[in-house]
């Protein structure tokens, strides 16, 4: 264990400093980072985050959604440090690797059986844009020049598909994206079941968005490219869940359409919802899939596109045909990010997580049960491993709590004093711990949220 010490306490003093005076952090008011005491991390054990004054926390969001088995694995760890002796990284422009083929072996296995053909990158934002290009251009190139008006894409309103100018462009979230309007291209957007908010029925939320959404395909289907959605759970709205029916109706829909199904598993994939991918909950199978987050386990920068073999051959032809994908990045395949991605795909296999993880859903389900009837939580929405507990100033009078009020905020803080990091989105409490999480960890994360939430909104 890290131990405190003058050293250390100097050290971090020295640390901060140079944080607070040099470093812009993300969705971070500077102001306030600034002007209050950082928690500066110095390793990581299992589910836990120590930092540099040896204080411990329980890592309740997985280091934003990242991480999978726990922090610093041997058996990952290993995988890195082996390739690390071999070579770090080779372009892929003109030459492949080792640990990307044999990824691309791994993950052509788990992914649904129609898509062949994976275009590697380095975060969600880009697998979402490639995406997007991929789609883009495929119409473009079609054989059929019908075809080629279409040029749109329709998205989900309160949608998040990271943030480069493409997945802002289809995203939803005001707060996040309005600022950047006159940079986007124009998108179709259709409703998104938001049951509490319409103070409907979950099944007359999601009729009502399905209608809405075939009234805008029946209308725009010929100069529509695709359709983009965040399967099952949208994350960065406040995890706002959907049943396998409605994803289900929505490839239905693409299909008589003549509309490609862009489906983003950056936060749902691997294991997140219950199942390796939220796809094969609802037994679909999407025109292109966009993956990251949980890649690698949570240990280094990599993502991936893939397609069908259909979408592929229209980007086949001669030089002068100039039907090549005209994208890549320096890092693309990075060897080392590959040969993570192998090791966390092979402890999927050894340690039999997603067959394991059913029971911690269960136990997660009744916990949640006793949260939500706490006075001032309106909703809880979970599916697998991924929580989102909405807070309410009045919960039988469907009032909000005022942003000024930052409750969320509050009840995170709340939360790390007493040693569990939750990072929530506006006032809904975010849980999405380590697939890895004994069952002790568990009871103590939802134990905390629960005291927390008691605390800050009975003040």
């Amino acid at each position: 264990m890290y131990k405190l010490n003058k050293k250390n306490k100097d050290n971090f003093y020295l640390l901060e400093s140079i944080d607070k005076k040099h470093i812009w952090h993300p969705f971070t008011q500077m102001k306030e980072w600034i002007a209050n005491k950082q928690i500066i991390i110095d390793h990581g054990q299992g589910n836990y985050l120590i930092d540099t004054e040896g204080k411990s926390y329980l890592d309740g969001v997985s280091s934003l959604w990242v991480n999978i088995h726990g922090h610093n694995h041997p058996y990952i760890n290993n995988a890195i440090k082996k390739q690390l002796s071999k070579i770090s990284h080779a372009t892929f422009l003109g030459l492949s690797n080792v640990p990307a083929i044999k990824l691309t072996e791994l993950l052509i296995k788990i992914v649904p059986q129609n898509l062949t053909r994976i275009f590697y990158s380095d975060n969600g934002s880009t697998s979402v844009e490639i995406g997007l290009k991929i789609a883009y251009q495929y119409w473009q190139q079609h054989p059929q020049s019908l075809h080629h008006s279409k040029k749109k894409f329709i998205s989900f309103t309160t949608a998040y598909h990271g943030d480069t100018i493409g997945s802002v462009s289809v995203g939803g979230i005001d707060l996040f994206h309005r600022i950047y309007k006159p940079m986007l291209f124009e998108t179709l957007k259709a409703p998104y079941p938001y049951p509490l908010k319409e103070n409907l029925s979950q099944e007359e939320s999601e009729l009502k968005a399905i209608k809405e959404l075939e009234k805008c395909l029946k209308a725009n289907h010929k100069t529509v490219a695709g359709i983009i959605i965040e399967p099952l759970m949208q994350g960065a709205s406040g995890m706002i869940n959907t049943s396998t029916q409605f994803l289900q109706k929505v490839k239905a829909l693409s299909v008589e359409y003549n509309v490609l199904l862009i489906v983003d598993e950056v936060a749902t994939g691997f294991g997140r919802t219950g199942s390796m991918f939220a796809v094969e909950k609802a037994d679909i199978q999407p025109d292109i899939l966009c993956i990251a987050k949980g890649l690698t386990g949570g240990y280094l920068p990599l993502a991936a596109t893939i397609t069908t073999e259909a979408i592929f051959n229209n980007f086949l032809g001669d030089y002068l045909d100039y039907s090549t994908f005209f994208h890549g990045h320096s890092y693309t395949a990075n060897p080392l990010a590959c040969a993570a991605a192998i090791a966390n795909l092979e402890l999927f296999e050894k340690n039999n997580t997603i067959e394991k993880l059913q029971e911690k859903i269960y136990r997660l389900i009744t916990d949640l049960k006793e949260i939500e009837k706490l006075p001032h939580v309106a909703e809880v929405r979970q599916e697998g491993f991924m929580v989102g507990i909405e807070l309410y100033e009045d919960k039988k009078n469907n009032k909000p709590y005022a942003p000024e009020k930052r409750i969320g905020f509050l009840v995170a803080q709340e939360a790390i004093k007493r040693g569990v990091f939750l990072r929530p989105l506006g006032d809904v409490i975010i849980l999405m711990p380590p697939l890895s999480i004994n069952p002790k960890e568990l009871k103590l994360l939802l134990e905390t949220c629960k005291k927390c939430i008691i605390h800050i909104t009975q003040k």
